[in-house]
């Protein structure tokens, strides 16, 4: 197990240096490169690009410019912000919390509600449960993100006035724990309608190749009730897959949390990617995508590993 994790680390290491590549090279090919902020101001005269320039070192060959960004990205000097001066990585570091804390919730309530729905679906196959969440699943999977988080807000803030339209507290209020809760639920609902959708479709298709496997007709033999049988035979075969979806999510996972931050406004990595978009900050781009890159790496690993735990037919070298 041990030399599998040290392998796969190893081999994630060419992967990020070609992930780094792309992106340090589309950000110089976009329109205006890592300065179009400033030569599109024309209050700005040349002589303020020249020095602006070499005050990033951008008047540098861009291989040079790339080997001192990633020799700051390995010892933890990511750069400064263009507009501020502020250290990029103490900018990403002040939202990874709320971004956690979303995607956190909104992963634990697809698993939660998507696995009873698919194991449901398939223990009752065919039967109007099973058709009615298959409708439910297809017709949630339509939905576009942005289009059910306005409608949530439509709906349960303006219209009804239950909840808060945005925002991770109350402005002027006091921060407590119902407070932050009542401001979670609606993001929450929106990044894990996809989520659901997915897991109960998967869950389903798990459950239905297992259960028809001879074991488990031999442990039905055997006298065992149907819930012993479910979760004690189907349930850890069933689930390995499952645990390799989670890790495959977790692109999907941010940039739902992207969309959704963006509508509700939460002040977490989502909403600071598209606010450094906006305002060609790329430095904080740059980071935002190597953080990315290595949290589906390490996700991946995770699920391999833990599937290795689960299920003892699987052998890691």
């Amino acid at each position: 197990m041990f030399q599998f994790i040290i392998k796969r680390l190893v081999q994630a290491i060419p992967l990020l240096i070609g992930v780094s590549i792309i992106g340090f090279a589309m950000m110089h090919l976009a329109p205006g490169g890592p300065l179009a902020v400033y030569t599109l101001n024309p209050t700005i005269t040349a002589q303020d690009i020249e020095r602006i320039k070499h005050v990033f070192g951008l008047d540098q060959p861009i291989y040079i410019q790339y080997l001192k960004w990633a020799a700051g990205m390995f010892t933890g000097n990511w750069g400064n912000t263009f507009f501020g001066g502020r250290p990029v990585l103490d900018v990403i570091l002040e939202r990874m919390p709320a971004t956690f804390l979303l995607m956190g919730s909104g992963m634990s309530v697809a698993v939660l509600i998507g696995m009873i729905i698919g194991i449901l679906g398939a223990v009752r196959r065919y039967s109007v449960f099973d058709y009615l969440a298959t409708t439910g699943a297809m017709v949630a999977l339509s939905f576009p993100t942005f289009w059910f988080g306005l409608m949530t807000i439509f709906i349960f803030s303006l219209k009804l006035g239950w909840l808060p339209s945005g925002g991770m507290f109350t402005l002027g209020g006091e921060e407590s724990i119902f407070d932050l809760i009542k401001h979670l639920i609606l993001p929450t609902v929106v990044l894990a309608l996809v989520l659901v959708a997915q897991w109960s479709r998967y869950t389903r298709s798990s459950f239905l190749e297992v259960i028809h496997q001879d074991y488990i007709r031999t442990a039905r033999s055997k006298g065992l009730s149907d819930r012993r049988v479910l979760f004690r035979h189907a349930f850890p075969n069933a689930v390995s897959p499952l645990i390799a979806l989670a890790g495959v999510q977790l692109p999907w996972l941010f940039s739902g949390a992207l969309v959704t931050e963006t509508i509700f406004g939460w002040p977490g990595m989502g909403r600071l990617f598209v606010d450094s978009l906006t305002m060609k900050e790329y430095p904080v781009l740059m980071g935002m995508i190597m953080i990315t890159a290595a949290a589906v790496i390490i996700g991946n690993l995770l699920a391999d590993v833990i599937n290795a735990l689960i299920d003892p037919r699987i052998r890691l070298e």
